[in-house]
Parts: C-alpha cells; structure tokens; sequence
C-alpha cells in the first residue's frame, strides 16, 4: 500500500477530535530510510536503526495532516517501501453520549423537520471529519453540485424545495446516505434558509455568503 494511502487509512481510523498523532516509518534499505528521512524534513523526524519517527498535528505544533500527505507522496513518488505505524495520538475524547454519532443522512432529516413548512431554498454546509475524505465524498455527492468553499474539510450546497437552483431535498439525503455508507463521518447543518419564494423569470433566490453569490 502506498504510503500517502496508509496514512490516509490511520487518519480515518483516529478519534474525530485528535490533536497529535505520532507516526514510525520502517525502510529495511539504509539508502532508502535516509533518503526518505530528507524528504521528510519539514516534519523533524527521528532516525532510528531502522524506522524513522515523526508527529502530524492539527493545532499547529508541527506539520499538519495535508503537509504529511504531501510528504509521503513524494516518498511514494521516488519508489521509496516502507511501513507506516500509528504508535499513538492524543486529542480531547468526547463524552460517552456523544461518542454514538447520528448519520449524515439522519442529521440532514433533523435539519429539515426544524424548517417552517413554507421553506423553499437553503444553503447547507457538510463538514467531514477526515480531510482524507473530501475527494471521495466530492464523488459520492456529485449530484448535489457541491462548493469547495467553507474553509474547512466539506463543502457547501444548495437545495430548494420544488424548484430553483439547488439539488432536491431527497436527491441530497440519498447522496449522503451514500456517505454513511462508505464510513464518511461529519456533520450537515443548515446555514441560510428562504420560505415563500416564487421566481419569475429566474432560477430562484441568489444567497450572497462572504460577498460572493452562491
């Protein structure tokens, strides 16, 4: 397995709310350990006799996940094989009742029951909870036409009752179910909502969020 790929894997199987996780690389090949040490510079790592030792953060103390991505695909990329190993993370755990997580699709039904009847657009915003997943959510929820724009892993999106411009609300919960499907966690939430509308002549409602329309 490629090791911008296995870190992916560790990343999706830490805690959602981890701040550090510390890492071991084992290349078998001296050359090979130490070219791959230089490459991950950035990180300050640790050469030992046979594996070399790093931390990815997320509260800023060292590199981030994205940076450790980037890292190892430029191992992956000189055809550099090695082991990478969680040896271990720390972060803030959750509660107990807030360890049951509700599924994206369940979030987004909650989010529309708490709307009036009348409602007609609403912009949404789905945050991941693994940067590892924003490629393969942006595929399983194509249909949505989904905007790269929250300035966090996830996306933001438009939905509209009966007509406009936005996907359907059913159109949505099925691309999110897709999501729970594949084991995507994260959280849907709705941030802007219209009730009422009636386009004449146009697509529907512009929202304007951070002076750009959406």
């Amino acid at each position: 397995m490629p090791l911008a790929e296995r870190w992916n894997q560790v990343e999706r199987g830490l805690d959602p709310r981890w701040t550090e996780a510390t890492l071991t690389l084992a290349i078998a090949d001296d050359a090979a350990r130490s070219r791959a040490a230089a490459l991950l510079g950035p990180a300050g790592p640790g050469v030992g006799n046979r594996q070399i030792r790093f931390t990815v953060s997320t509260q800023g103390a060292g590199i981030g996940p994205e940076a450790a991505r980037r890292l190892l695909r430029r191992i992956d990329g000189e055809g550099i094989v090695g082991r990478l190993e969680l040896v271990e993370s720390r972060g803030v755990r959750p509660e107990p009742e807030e360890q049951v997580a509700r599924s994206l699709a369940t979030e987004w039904r909650a989010a529309l029951d708490a709307l009036p009847s009348d409602w007609s657009d609403v912009v949404a915003e789905l945050e991941l909870h693994s940067s590892a997943d924003v490629d393969r959510a942006a595929v399983l929820c194509a249909p949505i036409n989904l905007m790269q724009s929250t300035g966090r892993p996830g996306f933001r999106f438009r939905c509209a009752s009966s007509r406009g411009d936005g996907a359907s609300a059913g159109m949505v919960g099925r691309c999110l179910e897709r999501l729970d499907e594949a084991g995507i966690t994260g959280r849907v939430r709705i941030t802007r909502a219209l009730s009422d509308v009636h386009p004449v002549g146009t697509q529907g409602a512009t929202f304007v969020v951070g002076r750009r329309p959406v």
